[in-house]
């Protein structure tokens, strides 16, 4: 294995891998988002199992990644506009997306006459969320694969990446997830952000290009906005709490 004994190498492995991590901001918080709906005890399984399956789904992907490559080229032409295989996966996950966070938002926000938050009917399957887990994943890893190709042309490095990054994604999506379903605000963000995703998804498959950045740099700036709000309402229930005892 000579690659492994050049520094390039290293340097394309923790580029790549940082890349990945990135690119799987989105996927953690579909994760939490699915878990959410399971029973409490069926939630880490879900999610390690949804996981683990995602790392053989890129490595499959990365190791037909010829195939993968044609994927681009039209199958529609319609005028200037030409509609790939890869369009289409796009254009399918962005509409799954925006579906599913929508509905989702709307069972937050739905209330009965009373006020009272409605409950949802049906109940998620461990086997149903791994599959959402899974499918969305493919859709994502679009993203990581090409840009993969772009940076590395060792399909060894390219697997290594997106592995390591998808191992650190599995040790901390469960603190992710508790965070997410532990904050309410935080949760609704989520949601907002995988509105975005799925909006950008959609674009993409259309030929319009977003730059993922702008996405990124807005999620994080809303949390740090939540962050401040968090802290504002902690700090108002401690002087709250203060003027309560003053007063007995």
């Amino acid at each position: 294995m000579e690659i492994f004994l050049q520094s390039e190498t290293y340097i394309s492995l923790l580029t790549l891998t940082f890349l990945e991590i990135v690119l799987g901001i989105d996927n953690i918080i579909f994760i939490s988002i699915v878990s959410d709906r399971l029973p409490k005890e069926s939630q880490k399984k879900a999610r390690s199992l949804g996981l683990v399956l995602a790392i053989l789904m890129r490595v499959l992907l990365l190791l037909g990644i010829s195939y993968i490559v044609h994927l681009t080229n039209p199958i529609v032409t319609v005028y200037d506009f030409e509609l790939s295989a890869r369009d289409v996966i796009l254009i399918a996950g962005g509409l799954f997306l925006l579906a599913k966070s929508t509905s989702e938002i709307h069972e937050k926000i739905a209330t009965d006459d009373e006020g009272k938050v409605i409950e949802s009917k049906g109940k998620l399957t461990v086997k149903r969320a791994i599959f959402q887990i899974v499918l969305l994943d493919i859709v994502f890893s679009f993203d990581s694969i090409l840009t993969a190709v772009g940076l590395s042309d060792q399909i060894i490095i390219m697997i290594l990446a997106v592995v390591i990054a998808l191992v650190v994604m599995l040790i901390f999506a469960e603190k992710v997830s508790s965070f997410v379903n532990r904050n309410p605000t935080v949760k609704m963000l989520a949601l907002a952000f995988l509105i975005m995703i799925g909006t950008l998804l959609l674009l993409d498959g259309f030929h319009v290009h977003v730059p993922k950045g702008y996405i990124y740099f807005s999620l994080a700036f809303s949390l740090f906005v939540e962050f401040l709000n968090q802290r504002l309402r902690r700090k108002k229930k401690r002087q709250d709490a203060a003027a309560g005892s003053k007063s007995e």
